[in-house]
């Protein structure tokens, strides 16, 4: 219980698309919220995006308006939808989830690099 994930990083030029998914191995539906983070070389951890059970998201300033996170309760995933991509974005992403009666994030991923080059 609690296994993520992650896959769909790759090379992309600088103005493509990715979309990462992220395979949960039991039902997602006690994870409240489940979110994508990610890592640069030699920055800190930061959160991208995280849905709640119900589907009401929030976004960190630097992707809102590119990015676009859903998920799908019934098929255990959780999806980032990544449009207008920038060198900037390149870092190792992860798919995280939290136990909704917790405070902190409870599951991770391995990561998935994803790299946009100019």
């Amino acid at each position: 219980q609690g296994q993520l994930v992650e896959s769909g990083g790759g090379l992309v030029q600088a103005g493509g698309s990715l979309r990462l998914s992220c395979a949960a191995s039991g039902s997602i539906r006690m994870f409240d919220p489940m979110g994508w983070f990610r890592q640069a070389p030699e920055k800190e951890r930061e959160l991208v995006a995280d849905i709640s059970s119900g589907g009401s998201a929030n976004y960190a300033n630097s992707v809102k308006g590119r990015f676009t996170i859903s998920r799908d309760n019934a098929k255990n995933m959780v999806y980032l939808q990544m449009n207008s991509l920038k060198p900037e974005d390149t870092a190792v992403y992860y798919c995280a989830a939290q136990l909704r009666w917790r405070a902190e994030y409870d599951f991770w991923g391995q990561g998935t690099q994803v790299t946009v080059s100019s």
